[in-house]
């Protein structure tokens, strides 16, 4: 076959290609000329992660699989099909390939090289703005994509803090569920060994109504005693049962102690169980009270996980829908600070909160703003130094709603402080964000809700201050649309 066989071969093959189906032979012989034609064996690198952006990709057989292959890596996240374009496209800012694409089955590709963009623009006007519809349309992609990849990391992020904090007081039931059993199977054993001695009515009454009495006085003060207190009367009640020769005598003091038993009462209970009945009805007591604690141990992890499951119904508001809701934002707050507590344990931060009292409910969208609290504390988390501090405060300006997070980190260096809002940019180390967090929050408190979003940072001092308007105004159905006044401008569009 001739050159001029072959490269007219190649401008009906170029036809296959949607956006270029309908230009004149001339227009498709000049870019048949052009083009370089090259075949790809199956996993062979058509592009690479940080390689330069110098060509534009047309599939004509096979298939391409697109993969991040340096930093954290989700896998395929796209193919292209013959008849696509890829790769570098007029109009794009991209100057390396931000991602590595392969040959998922032997393929063929014609690639045109960017420096014969200007004179194929030139030639052939009709695909300028067909170029610019699938590169709008492949940024809209890779910004979606990049989100769901921020969303998914935060919900692992939060996920792992729930397990975190769901496991303490899960270990904790099932501890002293274990412990309770084993008091249990003992007090049948000592029952047992009260029928033996011959327990009479008036000892059982007197163990009764000690036991009762300690009860309903720890039950009511419900304050723990100082250490030294608590040490001085494990001491006095030791020496009063070793002096009675009760068995286990440190073990069954440091019981009854907790539970604010003084010598004193043991002296009535040793008046009316005289000689063997003594030690079995003080292990009776021990026995029962150390039940008591077991039970309120178990009660109030129960309630912990009560209370973290609240938090997270509260957060992931399951029974709205996903349209506006009104809510209390004190709430919202409280229910965020919950789902990061791990975080803000760890770390060591002290959380101030200064809520208005009278602080009205709002309407909006509850799972985007919750979003908001997120992206705003855990970079604040992340921002300070361990034993920091963060300020939370939610107030009423006039027909505004105020929220300000504050923390003590390092501050926004000034160099970089302008692009904070972009896409994509994070000061992060690779596979630790996605630089979308403060751009979503932007778009949610901007574009959804018809707030402004700003930020003083100096060192020692960020601030960033969240205002939503207290009656709702009518929301865009996406994040598209365009920005409140005051608002801080717009982010660029993701590069191309």
């Amino acid at each position: 076959m001739t050159a001029a066989e072959t490269t007219a071969a190649l401008g009906r093959d170029l036809r296959q290609i949607k956006i270029l189906a309908d230009l004149d032979e001339a227009a498709l012989g000049w870019l048949a000329e052009q083009v370089v034609e090259q075949w790809f064996e199956p996993g062979e690198a058509v592009t690479v992660e940080g390689s330069p952006a110098d060509r534009m990709l047309m599939l004509l057989d096979g298939e391409l699989r697109l993969r991040r292959e340096k930093g954290p890596s989700d896998g395929w996240i796209n193919t292209i099909q013959p008849g696509e374009i890829s790769g570098m496209l007029p109009f794009s800012r991209m100057t390396t390939f931000p991602i590595t694409v392969r040959a998922a089955s032997r393929s063929r590709i014609a690639w045109l090289a960017a420096a014969k963009f200007p004179e194929m623009l030139r030639r052939i006007p009709a695909l300028a703005p067909r170029l610019v519809g699938v590169l709008t349309d492949r940024v809209r992609d890779a910004t979606r994509l990049d989100q769901q990849r921020e969303k998914l990391a935060a919900l692992g992020k939060l996920s792992a803090g729930l397990a975190h904090e769901l496991n303490n007081p899960a270990a904790a039931v099932q501890r002293s569920a274990s412990e309770l059993r084993e008091r249990m199977v003992a007090m049948r054993g000592l029952a047992g060994r009260l029928v033996e001695c011959g327990l009479t009515p008036e000892a059982m009454h007197a163990a009764l109504g000690l036991y009762r009495q300690t009860v309903e006085r720890s039950r009511e003060s419900g304050a723990e005693l100082d250490p030294m207190a608590l040490s001085d009367r494990e001491d006095a009640l030791d020496a009063w049962l070793g002096a009675h020769r009760i068995e286990h005598a440190a073990v069954l003091a440091g019981t009854l102690a907790q539970f604010g038993v003084q010598p004193a009462e043991l002296d009535g209970l040793a008046a009316a169980a005289p000689g063997a009945f003594l030690p079995c009805l003080v292990s009776w007591i021990e026995g029962g009270l150390a039940a008591e604690g077991l039970l309120s141990e178990i009660a109030s992890a129960a309630h912990r996980i009560s209370e973290l499951v609240a938090a997270v119904k509260s957060y992931s508001h399951m029974d709205a829908g996903d349209g506006r809701s009104t809510v209390d934002v004190r709430r919202e707050l409280e229910s965020t600070l919950t789902i990061l507590a791990h975080k803000l344990r760890k770390k060591g931060i002290q959380v101030t909160r200064d809520f208005q009292p009278d602080l009205p409910p709002i309407e909006v969208f509850p799972g985007e703003i919750n979003q908001v609290w997120t992206n705003l504390l855990d970079n604040a988390i992340d921002a300070v130094a361990p034993g920091g501090r963060i300020e939370v405060r939610a107030v009423r300006e006039s027909d505004l709603l105020r929220v300000d997070i504050r923390d003590d980190g390092p501050g926004i260096p000034p160099e970089i402080k302008a692009r904070i809002w972009e896409p994509f940019f994070t000061t992060k180390p690779v596979g630790e964000g996605t630089g979308l967090g403060l751009e979503v929050v932007q778009r949610i408190i901007v574009r959804r809700h018809g707030g402004t979003l700003s930020v003083a940072s100096v060192p020692g001092d960020t601030c960033f201050t969240v205002r939503l308007p207290l009656n709702a105004a009518p929301a865009p159905a996406d994040l598209g649309a365009a920005p409140a006044r005051n608002a801080p401008p717009s982010p660029p569009a993701a590069p191309g």
